[in-house]
């Protein structure tokens, strides 16, 4: 039987194109894919989700809290609500495990305990380095090439209260070269994050972590 799993995301969705694909090529996927949440209403993620004929719902904070609480809203109270909305679909999903893949809100609150163990983060770099608040996208890559670092790569980790901060599962390197900018250092790196992420998913999901 496979398991659910509800995928986050925020932009382009490469990682979650990997997993939806991996579902549908692969005869032994041991998760299926029940919904996408994006908290973000423009991420071109939700347009893969609507091709592959996936539920998907919008927890950005005007989404969740309206308006003008969302605008009055300090960032903390922000993303207790969009946390606590991702707990509610996930319940309502029956969610055994939940995937951020390209996400980035801070998960806080209730959700972090009840999904204690059952929630996977892709990062874009090798954590411990370059990770935490702010630590997203080309700003990780940027922040790789500034520090003069001679490899680079994502890594695959359990979610905790904290940022970046949880049990790494999975990493996958490459070599930074010489004149590499942001741009094609990521370029380097993703097709690794594509396998990552499908990767991560199935040990968690067969509960191999």
């Amino acid at each position: 039987m496979k398991k659910n799993i509800v995928v986050l995301v925020s932009g382009g969705g490469t990682n979650f194109q990997a997993l939806i694909d991996y579902e549908k090529e692969t005869a032994d996927c041991p998760y299926h894919i029940s919904a996408v949440i994006s908290d973000h209403k423009d991420a071109y993620a939700l347009e893969r989700a609507a091709n592959a004929g996936i539920k998907s719902y919008i927890t950005s904070p005007y989404a969740v809290m309206g308006k003008e609480a969302a605008q009055a809203a300090s960032r903390d109270e922000k993303r207790t609500a969009v946390s606590d909305k991702v707990l509610e679909i996930c319940k309502a999903e029956g969610a055994f495990a939940i995937i951020q893949a390209g996400w980035l809100t801070v998960l806080a609150g209730n959700i972090v305990k009840e999904y204690e163990g059952k929630i996977l983060n892709l990062h874009p770099a090798l954590l411990p380095k370059f990770g935490g608040v702010g630590m997203w996208g080309h700003h990780v890559h940027e922040a790789v090439l500034a520090a003069g670092e001679k490899e680079s790569g994502c890594t695959i980790h359990l979610v905790d209260s904290g940022c970046d901060s949880g049990k790494i599962l999975i990493q996958k390197k490459v070599p930074v070269m010489p004149g590499d900018t942001p741009d094609t250092l990521y370029a380097r790196i993703a097709p690794e994050e594509h396998k990552a992420i499908v990767e991560g998913t199935c040990m968690l999901v067969r509960g191999k972590e």
